[in-house]
């Protein structure tokens, strides 16, 4: 039985659309140009902040995050940036009297903006705020701490099998792929990711009907 569910939140609760738009006006390239080249590293299995390295070689990502937040092009996140789905699915499982817990591989800020948002859930912690990212096996030791049920009970919703499926697995917990933006669209027939997801779903509005049959 499910009892605790945790979402990642890039490309599972929230588009990241208007975030590589922004990069790319910040780099002064078009846009299509940067969408193209972070679906180019997908398919390689390769990290998206490689799409910039490839436009800009010698970048210091860690700098140009500075600079951006200095000139006023930091971080930002909305109710547009959120899917659909994201409310009436989060609120039908706490109606269901599940815990959802929001765990992503985001920065500080983003948590911030992210609990401000106000989502219907129990908890939104982000990587930089724990000082582990995904896919380190330290994250999701983090996750069962703050799951409140056993790993068998606890379900880890994500589009990244890198990041998301393949760790949570191994760490027992149970596992949704869900085919959502390039990586998710990407993997989602991939035998190897099948195998390791419990579910493979194309919506966050299927969880309650997964929770009430049982999990």
């Amino acid at each position: 039985m499910i009892e605790t569910i945790v979402f990642d939140v890039g490309e599972t609760l929230v588009r990241d659309d208007r975030y590589w738009a922004s990069w790319a006006d910040w780099l002064d390239v078009p846009r299509h140009t940067l969408s193209a080249l972070v679906g180019a590293v997908v398919v390689q299995g390769r990290d998206n902040a490689d799409a910039v390295k490839l436009l800009r070689p010698d970048i210091d990502l860690a700098a140009e995050y500075a600079a951006r937040e200095a000139a006023g092009w930091g971080e930002a996140l909305g109710e547009q940036d959120l899917y659909p789905d994201v409310r009436p699915a989060l609120a039908a499982l706490r109606e269901q009297d599940v815990r959802v817990i929001v765990a992503g591989n985001q920065t500080a800020r983003a948590g911030e903006l992210l609990r401000a948002l106000k989502l219907p859930a129990d908890l939104v912690v982000m990587s930089a705020e724990w000082g582990v990212a995904k896919p380190a096996p330290e994250f999701f030791a983090r996750v069962l701490d703050v799951s409140g049920a056993s790993p068998e009970s606890t379900l880890y919703v994500g589009d990244h099998p890198a990041n998301d499926i393949f760790p949570a697995k191994a760490a027992g917990l149970r596992t949704a792929h869900l085919r959502r933006g390039p990586w998710g669209y990407w993997w989602a027939n991939d035998p190897e990711v099948r195998a390791a997801a419990d579910w493979s779903i194309d919506s966050l509005t299927e969880l309650a009907e997964l929770v009430r049959n049982g999990g």
